[in-house]
């Protein structure tokens, strides 16, 4: 079409408001990712409703909510912008010449003047809705029922055992990321990872501890705990039960020389003065697994003096373990199961014997019991029936025992398993060692053994009453006041050199 006066027009009347031509969405793509996102914007929404809206809040609704359906929204709209790309080319082409590059927007046309404000509205709700669905989706990844709950099988054994913890009020980002961005992008990187190795099945069984790259502990640990204040002794009553008939229990009752202290107030004393407020201990880490610490030192943070221990039976050479990477001693290394806590069958037992969870007039209870939960079970199904079986079959002899004390035992030794046996991760209190004490594991006894020395021959002490103070033990109902502070062993005097963890497992025994 020509003008008298322009020539030839170079642009078809749709782009200046006049004749209309089809639509740019009229395509294929767009329409595909027109459909996409608008059943994604729908599935948003009616997901985003039963979020808030439900009282018990579940995972896979939260992922979907605020992962999954964003993320199709999004990809339908690239598609529309895409295909929209791909007509507009494809009619140049046809039309060359015709069509300009880019658009020519003109706010004097209305049809032209109408879709720049719904464009505008359009973005301006997008972006709104993208803030609340981007600080809801920050929010959903940083709860514990994504971290616990979103990969069922493998979290299982942590999250069963965060919920039994002295930490169970306690996010896991609070502990495991802590605040700032800087430690939030690399945990996410971290969970990417895992996430590729839980979806391809390749995650390790048990899932290793400790974690190499945990945030200090004196950047989330000490943000609640303060180790400079000044504790003190601390009570404690640890109750054991025999493996008899009466299940005879026994009470030892101490004092735990937990100490602290700042030194700008006072000296630093008892297990806390490991804890960097006036001295520094580092050792080093020839070991990943930390159970086996074979060269310490000591430094006093108030005249820098430095005192070096090597253990008598240290497997490597001087040169090996001055070249080994060292680690600052801090909460950790003691209190290392602070939270995914795996209670031995010997200590489960003991706990739901003192409450009363079963009856200690049952004869052998103790015994049983703990020979129940430490079956060699493939699977915790196989455990539940192998419980019962055992159980049942013992106390079939004892006609004495009532069917339903019985019953209740059955229950009872059955919940204790699923709470810290974990067959299909291959998790239980033998794979993950508790290092608060040494009844069971080294833990304290991994430095303060006897067997740590200086060059010139000082040993780094495992007096008993370096850590505790004994003030009395019972047996029945017989009480002894120990008047020397020294612990008498229920079975008899100990051989030199015996440690509690030779003899107690924590399962079947001593």
């Amino acid at each position: 079409m020509e003008d008298k006066d322009r020539g030839p027009d170079p642009q078809p009347r749709s782009d200046r408001g006049g004749d209309h031509a089809p639509s740019l969405l009229r395509n294929t793509i767009s329409l595909a990712g027109a459909a996409l996102a608008a059943v994604s914007l729908i599935n948003v929404v009616f997901l985003f409703f039963m979020d808030v809206t439900s009282s018990q809040s579940s995972p896979y609704v939260g992922i979907l909510a605020y992962m999954v359906a964003p993320g199709f929204l999004i990809l339908g709209l690239f598609f529309v912008l895409l295909g929209m790309l791909v007509e507009r080319r494809r009619r140049r082409r046809v039309a060359a010449g015709k069509i300009p590059a880019f658009p020519r927007i003109d706010l004097n046309v209305p049809a032209q003047r109408s879709t720049l404000a719904f464009f505008l509205s359009f973005v301006v709700v997008f972006v709104m809705m993208s803030a609340v669905g981007s600080y809801r989706g920050y929010e959903f990844t940083d709860s514990v029922r994504f971290c616990g709950q979103l990969c069922h099988g493998v979290m299982k054994p942590e999250f069963t055992a965060y919920l039994l913890s002295p930490h169970a009020r306690v996010r896991c980002v609070d502990c495991h990321v802590g605040a700032g961005a800087g430690w939030y992008v690399r945990s996410k990187l971290s969970g990417a990872r895992q996430v590729f190795a839980t979806i391809f099945n390749t995650y390790p069984r048990p899932i290793p501890t400790p974690v190499a790259n945990l945030r200090p502990a004196q950047q989330t640990c000490e943000e609640c705990h303060w180790p400079r204040k000044f504790i003190g002794d601390q009570f404690k009553m640890i109750t054991h039960f025999g493996t008899g008939e009466k299940n005879t229990p026994i009470q030892i009752r101490l004092l735990i020389k937990t100490g602290g202290g700042d030194p700008s107030t006072g000296l630093a004393t008892g297990i806390h003065w490991h804890m960097n407020i006036g001295n520094e201990i580092t050792y080093a880490v020839t070991d990943p697994t930390r159970e086996k610490i074979d060269w310490v030192q000591a430094r006093s943070l108030q005249t820098g003096k430095i005192t070096v221990y090597k253990a008598g039976d240290a497997a490597e050479s001087d040169a090996q373990l001055a070249a080994a990477p060292k680690r600052r001693m801090d909460c950790i290394d003691c209190h290392n199961r602070p939270t995914h806590i795996y209670v031995s069958p010997d200590s489960s037992v003991d706990q739901s014997l003192l409450s009363g969870c079963l009856d200690p007039a049952v004869p052998f209870l103790k015994q049983q019991a703990v020979a129940a939960l430490t079956g060699d079970y493939k699977t915790t199904a196989d455990a539940m029936q192998g419980i019962e079986r055992s159980l049942r079959g013992f106390y079939a002899k004892y006609p004495a025992v009532q069917p339903a004390t019985v019953d209740a035992t059955v229950q009872e030794v059955q919940r204790i398993y699923t709470t810290s046996f974990f067959p299909e991760m291959k998790v239980d209190w033998r794979t993950h060692p508790d290092n608060i004490g040494h009844f069971y594991f080294p833990g304290c006894f991994r430095c303060h053994d006897g067997q740590h020395s200086t060059a010139d021959g000082r040993v780094l002490t495992n007096d008993c009453n370096t850590c505790h103070t004994f003030i009395g033990q019972e047996t029945g109902s017989a009480t002894v006041q120990i008047a020397s502070q020294k612990f008498e062993h229920p079975g008899g005097e100990l051989p030199e050199g015996v440690k509690c963890m030779d003899c107690h497992s924590g399962g079947v025994g001593p």
